[in-house]
């Protein structure tokens, strides 16, 4: 698998990073309990078989429920063939203001070296925050505690967690932090908006939700009837896949824009795995698709809210 810059970090990374809160904790559609998920060593074996497949990119948290552990057993020993990204605990509830500097401080630190611990690790690559809200993106507390880790040498780089390109936009500008993990599909391609001044910035960008939690993909038919416009607009990518499964289509239009450094995928099945590994070839959506693709976005993205959707029962 190639091999792309993380913006100015200085890190290159797999053209696909191993998101891994499926193989920590009951995650995503159809999963309701540990008897759902991979059991540890299975886990374990599958993380090794990614990294020999040419992935060296892994992304886990502080809150993926024991997603650190495993890969810090994983990997202990084969630390230097990967890059590892963790995100810090959550700073304040929604709606809540953030907590006087030194308990930002005594969060911050305290969950990295829980991190850290977890990871069997002096460092991490890229230490993140869980997401952004306009309170830590103004905060210039959380972005000195996070300039100080890198200081020391405990992250290579900083990153933040966006999901509005407002957000996106506000953390970019300040210039705060190195990577910004973002969500773009097919269907919501509003943070293309973003992508050139992060470019210009030297920020690395990986993408999120690539598949729209399997809408791109199988769980894309027979939707709910509240979501038949979203249904026939899937149907509307046969048109471009040339043969391709959606799923791969998606991913590969992903990695089609040259300022994308990772897209983002869990992985909690060796068949995921060996389809992840056929479709990040280096062999992409040409001029004529990725514009033909880039066009058919969703017409209304705002009404791509997945947590809505399950709330209203609809992803059953």
């Amino acid at each position: 698998m190639e091999k792309r810059a993380l913006g100015k970090t200085g890190i290159r990374v797999s053209e696909v990073a191993f998101g891994g809160v499926e193989i920590g904790m009951p995650y995503g559609i159809g999963v309701h309990g540990r008897e759902d998920m991979l059991p540890e060593q299975d886990a374990i074996r599958l993380l090794h078989a990614a990294v020999d497949g040419g992935i060296n990119f892994f992304d886990t948290a502080r809150l993926y429920g024991n997603s650190e552990e495993i890969m810090g057993r994983a990997f202990h020993d084969r630390r230097k063939d990967v890059v590892l990204a963790t995100k810090c605990r959550h700073l304040h509830a929604p709606g809540q203001p953030l907590p006087p500097s030194e308990t930002l401080r005594e969060i911050i630190w305290g969950s990295l070296q829980e991190s850290l611990r977890a990871l069997q690790t002096d460092y991490v690559d890229v230490f993140m925050l869980h997401q952004a809200s306009a309170a830590i993106l103004d905060s210039q507390e959380v972005a000195a505690v996070f300039r100080d880790i890198k200081r020391q040498g405990i992250c290579r780089a900083t990153g933040i967690s966006t999901y509005h390109t407002t957000e996106t936009e506000q953390a970019v500008a300040s210039g705060d932090w190195d990577v910004i993990q973002l969500p773009y599909n097919l269907m919501d391609q509003r943070q293309a908006l973003c992508f050139d001044a992060a470019e210009a910035a030297g920020v690395g960008l990986v993408v999120r939700s690539v598949l729209l939690k399997g809408i791109l993909g199988d769980r894309g038919r027979r939707l709910h009837p509240a979501l038949k416009d979203v249904e026939v607009h899937v149907g509307k990518y046969a048109a471009l896949q040339d043969e391709l499964p959606l799923a791969e289509f998606a991913v590969k239009f992903a990695l089609s824009s040259r300022q994308v450094a990772a897209v983002l995928i869990g992985i909690d099945k060796p068949e995921y795995l060996e389809a992840t590994l056929r479709t990040a070839d280096g062999r992409y959506l040409d001029a004529a698709a990725f514009a033909a693709a880039k066009r058919l976005s969703y017409p209304n993205p705002a009404f791509l809210d997945l947590p809505a959707w399950d709330r209203n029962g609809w992803l059953k």
